[in-house]
């Protein structure tokens, strides 16, 4: 049997490491923050004669490369079937800029091209949408562990159970946002919306397998398999490996065949849920339950308990 909670000194060092690397490039690199979060201009390019859905695929590609070659790397056209237009939003530009962007079109495209009256989203408002994103988050945090201490309501202390899996739950996401924080000094990757949804989904997957783990920590405990609570944290862990292993391999496969073949505009999306599924996978199996055995033996009081290299019982 792999003894996991035996182990946890070494999990809460490698956790405590990449937590502290992903605050200090938060700290160091920020985040940047896309068109969602620091406003920009919108636009409608209309073509004549209207594209065909058919070659939308083909226009829409071909619209992005020269958006890129312009310097406006950040647009992302969007087809729109009901009208055969395309939709862009890019940082924010003059009203000169808008006719020399038309009048490149046309000689691209080699047909007529009409852009819209640009409309600018300001600053404050995308801020506010920042604000909503933050607080939406904080919220999904709360409302797991209000979920996780009734589930386990019966459990002794339910509460330190519903705090095992929010600490959990916020390693996660601190640690794919570092990454995302690096990202973005490194290669320009700008933060979304779809960055916030993603974050959101990572929220859910994380906690489903955390409580996977916990309900088996319950089943166990109410068949009385051993008196050590350790030992039978460790037992439940091992029970639930496959599960979480296969379910997390086969929703790998599927997230990665999306990042390598999906399209440019949710290429990052997929990124956060391909980060969080593998980190996601690491704590509910590594952390989270044995987080429960640090509280049960009162070892959060002491420091040499998160210390890999102290020897300890199980």
């Amino acid at each position: 049997m792999i003894d996991f909670v035996g182990k946890r000194g070494w999990f809460f060092f490698v956790s405590a490491i990449m937590v502290l690397i992903a605050i200090t490039l938060l700290s160091t690199f920020k985040l940047s923050f896309g068109l969602d979060f620091t406003g920009g201009t919108s636009l409608t390019i209309s073509f004549v004669p209207e594209v065909d859905y058919t070659e939308s695929a083909q226009i829409q590609s071909q619209l992005r490369e020269e958006m890129t070659r312009l310097g406006y790397s950040e647009a992302m056209p969007q087809f729109l079937k009901e009208s055969h237009d395309f939709f862009i939003r890019m940082k924010f530009i003059s009203p000169e800029e808008v006719n020399e962007l038309g009048d490149h079109l046309k000689t691209v495209f080699a047909r007529d091209v009409e852009v819209s009256v640009p409309l600018e989203m300001s600053p404050a408002i995308a801020m506010e949408t920042a604000r909503n994103a933050a607080i939406a988050v904080i919220i999904a945090a709360v409302a797991m562990l209000f979920y996780v201490v009734w589930a386990f309501r019966r459990m002794p202390k339910p509460f330190r159970w519903g705090t095992c899996a929010v600490i959990a739950i916020l390693h996660d996401v601190l640690i794919v946002i570092g990454i995302f924080s690096l990202l973005g000094w490194l290669f320009g990757v700008e933060i979304d919306a779809l960055f916030i949804t993603g974050l959101l989904a990572v929220v859910g997957y994380s906690i489903n397998n955390t409580v996977v783990v916990f309900d088996r920590v319950r089943e166990n405990m109410s068949k009385s398999i051993s008196p050590d609570f350790a030992q039978t944290v460790n037992c439940s862990v091992v029970e639930t490996l496959g599960r979480c292993l296969n379910t997390s391999l086969t929703t790998l496969f599927v997230v990665l065949a999306l990042f390598l073949f999906g399209g440019a505009t949710i290429h990052y999306f997929v990124l956060v849920l391909l980060l969080g599924i593998i980190v996601g996978t690491y704590t509910s199996l590594c952390i989270a339950g044995e987080l429960l055995v640090m509280w049960e033996k009162g070892e959060w009081r002491k420091f040499s308990s998160w210390l890999p290299f102290v020897k300890r019982t199980a």
